[in-house]
């Protein structure tokens, strides 16, 4: 699971609102998929250079990350390796391609039975259910010390 960190629950939200706000997005295109999409937030490149730059290698986003070794500085690699930096899973990015974490499917809770990978409005779901899902996360890794009332310093 990516880490539970404000930056990448930013991100996961921008590329929701991006895709709901973009009509550009084909899940046979590997700059403007469910992963592209991400890739244009966390690494500011466009759809044209992720694509560009994936077209280099073979096979879609999930075949290219099965491939990932951070050692073979394929194109796709210099991505895969930023998103990984930013906090995210090779897990998380073939689990996005396809739409199946178990955990973010059980936050959508029956609606998820009817998931498409390859449908907008469903990317934006699952965006939305993995941000809340790691949000959920960061805030219960915060612990605030109970100070008993006779600690307060008083002020004149």
């Amino acid at each position: 699971m990516a880490k539970a960190s404000i930056t990448v629950i930013e991100a996961l939200r921008t590329t929701a609102q991006n895709l709901e706000n973009n009509p550009n997005y084909m899940w046979g295109h590997m700059g403007a998929c469910n992963c592209g999409h991400l890739a244009q937030v966390v690494t500011k490149r466009t759809k044209a250079e992720i694509h560009a730059i994936a077209m280099q290698g073979s096979g879609d986003w999930n075949e290219q990350v099965n491939h990932y070794c951070g050692e073979t500085k394929m194109p796709l690699d210099l991505i895969i390796f930023e998103l990984m930096s930013f906090g995210f899973s090779s897990e998380d990015l073939k689990n996005l391609e396809k739409l199946s974490d178990g955990e973010v499917l059980n936050k959508i809770g029956s609606k998820k039975f009817d998931l498409k990978h390859n449908r907008k409005e469903d990317v934006v779901v699952y965006l939305k259910a993995w941000a809340n899902h790691l949000e959920e996360i960061l805030l219960n890794e915060v612990k605030i010390p109970n100070f008993a009332f006779d600690q307060i310093p008083e002020y004149a």
